[in-house]
């Protein structure tokens, strides 16, 4: 079985492959879980948003993404946009 560190490094490779302007140092571990099966990590990374208005000095709205980790491979199986309530 990967590891956490494992699973959580190929979320945040896949996230900057994706979105190159992201850097390793401004996305953030949210959430970490090991299904039920352990067959698959799902690790949740917020990055920031750029601002709309970079003069009002407002706190930056991040955003949210869910990644489905195979715990055997290591593999994404999945991306997806983890909304908040």
């Amino acid at each position: 079985m990967h590891s956490l560190q494992q699973a959580i490094n190929a979320a945040t490779d896949h996230l900057v492959s994706l979105y190159p302007q992201q850097t390793r140092d401004n996305i953030r571990l949210e959430e970490v879980e090991l299904s039920d099966d352990e067959k698959y990590w799902f690790i949740t990374l917020s990055y920031p948003l750029p601002s709309p208005v970079p003069l009002l000095n407002l706190p930056p709205k991040k955003d949210y993404k869910i990644f489905k980790i195979d715990s055997k491979t290591g593999q994404v199986r999945s991306m997806k946009i983890r909304k908040l309530d």
